[in-house]
């Protein structure tokens, strides 16, 4: 995980997780809309992963 990306995940989380599929976009999205700190958690959990 990059620090760019790290930084687009607090900014705008749903265009960080762009490249690891429609699902993560949805769900990041859906998060950011109810919130931005549960968006923010959710970018960050789903760039973690390997």
């Amino acid at each position: 995980m990059s620090i760019w990306r790290v930084i687009l995940s607090i900014i705008f989380p749903p265009l960080a997780v762009i490249d690891k599929g429609c699902g993560s976009i949805l769900i990041t999205l859906l998060l950011t809309l109810c919130g931005w700190v549960p968006g923010v958690i959710a970018a960050l959990v789903i760039l973690n992963k390997q």
